[in-house]
């Protein structure tokens, strides 16, 4: 580590004192090296000289007349950006000097790119032992498509999610976020925080941690699988609703939806007695979770008939009234609006040079005394790339000859 280079505000995080070297782009890697900066380490983000990330070509929107495209944003904040050709044999060896110094290192290549190279895990490591090298990719570093190209949606569909996703009698949906990545993403950033612990703990010495989007998915599947694995039936699309408890779903409502959660047995009698039905919870079709389940069909049609002809908000009016779970269906606009979502922070404001001041989602992470925030605007393209070579040991002439080679831009 070169100790010189943390949190510009004097703040620490839980992470600070780790230097994570990421030389991922577009989703999967950069949500996962973001936690990771959020958390206090020091972030920096190698990127292809002249292009960058993908995502920085991905608008609209953008942040006003900026340029600035909102999903790089997004995935980005605390991080330093380097411009560094790694088809150069000087980009690589900058590189190399980078990772002999980092504590974590982060790519989400294609399998074998960065051990052709020169560059991979097995290189890298004799320099560093203490490495930690977490790898990400579709499908994994070994297995009969471990080279095939892998996307969000296709590994929705690969991984099981789409099967479970939409309406009983309708097309197969992707969930309308980037699950797979941001999932693989959350398995990678456990992986690398379980991995320093082991070395801080043990001799010293890190380790590869290899997390795929098509594994992450089916451990995803979590209930849905083990309802699999113990009927032999695999479970299919349900709406909103949940295969192992009822009413748990969004039902229409006159001028919108309402969704019930009744997840458990004592939630059932105020349920009815919210909805002005209190024989309900005496029929023996539903007197159960289980003759619920069994009889869904009936009690659906039941359910929809009374909350059918009801406001949205007289219905969560009454259900708050008897304890009963429920809400309506925020849009974006209405969550960032919501009193409990601005009570936790969770839109960051962040200054940026060339956007103003700009708006993300924030962290989840709340610690009782370390400080989780946004310290760093996403940077711009190869906006740091002298500043964090220098703070190497390069000087004028190493970074003119980096130039010279192509590996980093002209000034």
């Amino acid at each position: 580590m070169t100790g010189e280079a943390r949190r510009p505000d004097g703040d620490t995080g839980p992470l600070d004192g780790i230097t994570v070297l990421d030389a991922s782009r577009v989703l999967v890697g950069p949500f996962c090296t973001m936690q990771l900066g959020d958390l206090g380490a020091e972030v920096i983000k190698v990127e292809r000289p002249e292009v960058g990330d993908q995502t920085r070509g991905w608008h609209p929107p953008t942040y006003g007349e900026s340029g600035e495209a909102a999903y790089y944003a997004s995935v980005n904040r605390n991080k330093r950006s380097v411009e560094l050709n790694l088809k150069t044999d000087e980009g690589k060896a900058a590189f190399a000097d980078l990772a002999a110094e980092a504590d974590v290192l982060v790519e989400n290549f294609r399998v074998g790119t960065m051990e052709s190279w020169g560059i991979g895990y097995e290189d890298l490591r004799e320099e560093n032992p203490g490495l930690v090298y977490a790898k990400l990719s579709g499908y994994g570093e070994w297995g009969p498509k471990r080279d095939e190209p892998a996307y969000d949606l296709m590994m929705q569909a690969e991984g099981g999610m789409m099967s479970i996703t939409g309406e009983e009698d309708g097309a197969p949906v992707r969930v309308g976020v980037a699950i797979a990545d941001i999932t693989a993403s959350m398995y990678a950033t456990q992986g690398v925080l379980a991995a320093l612990f082991e070395r801080e703990l043990g001799d010293g010495v890190g380790q590869k941690v290899d997390v795929s989007l098509l594994d992450g998915q089916a451990a995803l599947m979590s209930y849905q699988a083990a309802n699999y694995f113990a009927s032999g039936s695999p479970p299919g699309r349900m709406g909103s609703k949940h295969p192992n408890l009822a009413p748990y779903q969004a039902f229409e409502t006159a001028d919108g939806y309402v969704v019930v959660a009744c997840a458990s047995e004592n939630l059932w009698p105020k349920f009815c007695d919210a909805i002005d039905r209190p024989g309900l919870a005496e029929d023996e079709r539903f007197a159960t979770n289980t003759k619920r389940i069994t009889n869904r069909d009936e009690l659906d049609a039941v359910l929809s008939a009374e909350l059918g002809g009801e406001s949205t908000a007289a219905l969560l009016a009454r259900f708050e009234e008897h304890g009963v779970p429920a809400s309506d269906v925020k849009d974006m606009e209405e969550v960032f609006a919501s009193p409990q979502v601005e009570a936790r922070e969770m839109a960051w404001d962040i200054d940026h040079p060339t956007a103003g001041s700009i708006t993300v989602p924030g962290s989840p992470m709340k610690f009782s005394h370390s400080q989780v925030k946004a310290y760093r605007h996403p940077p711009l393209l190869g906006e740091h790339t002298e500043e964090v070579l220098r703070e190497y040991g390069y000087g004028d002439e190493e970074l003119g000859a980096l130039r010279d080679a192509g590996a980093i831009p002209e000034e």
